[in-house]
């Protein structure tokens, strides 16, 4: 059935594998935009501050590092999201939205490193740093913005079939099958529903019982 296959992606439209059965739905649009998004967010938001806390960690910064931990600590919702996603799990269309938000947060709330990061002498690193730092409020901003459309996807009974709300799953299906071939969907979504009840355990502490003893000073008092 190769022959079909290739026609019908000629034709703009996406073989769709579904257990128990097959179905095809057209292609939209927006799709290339969506898989350029994965790309840019495996850019800005894991790649470039791996290297940054490596660089921040060899040179013994200790405001830039702590900025960087904390960052990882936010940012790893993104990464609960793709789990969430992989096997359909609407909540991730929400944790998806909510990290995009506190991601730029964390990278600015604190009164303490800013003003560190601010004094330190000109570097390579402080100008890397902050380059993306703004890179990375920009680009969640603007895909804040653009994700707004697909919050109803959240409330979705089978988001597998509405292409919109399938675009975005797409990505983590391929992701599945680099990393997690050989585990199940329900099995991966289950230790990130465990990876969600710690971070919002975590969260909730850090609102109502941290942040009201050290506002917004990142170093430990």
């Amino acid at each position: 059935m190769r022959f079909p296959a290739i026609f019908l992606r000629s034709r703009g439209f996406t073989i769709v594998s579904s257990n128990p059965r097959k179905s095809i739905m057209p292609d939209i649009w927006f799709k290339p935009l969506i898989w350029m998004d994965y790309r840019l967010a495996v850019l800005f938001t894991v790649i470039a501050p791996v290297v940054l806390l490596i660089w921040a960690a060899i040179r013994k910064e200790e405001a830039m590092t702590r900025l960087l931990i904390i960052y990882w600590r936010v940012a790893s919702l993104l990464m609960i999201t793709v789990y969430l996603m992989i096997p359909s799990w609407t909540i991730g269309y929400f944790t998806g939205f909510a990290a995009r938000i506190l991601m730029p947060i964390s990278l600015w709330f604190w009164i303490d490193i800013n003003d560190e990061i601010d004094d330190h002498n000109f570097s390579p690193l402080k100008l890397m740093l902050t380059s993306w730092r703004w890179a990375v409020t920009v680009y969640c901003t603007l895909g804040t913005l653009a994700f707004i459309p697909f919050l109803p996807c959240g409330f979705a009974a089978a988001p597998r079939e509405n292409p919109m709300c399938r675009a975005w799953l797409e990505p983590t299906f391929l992701y599945k099958s680099w990393f997690h071939a050989n585990s199940t969907p329900g099995f991966l979504g289950f230790l990130a529903g465990i990876g969600l009840t710690a971070y919002l355990v975590y969260f909730i502490y850090f609102a109502v019982v941290r942040l009201g003893k050290q506002g917004r000073s990142a170093m430990e008092k």
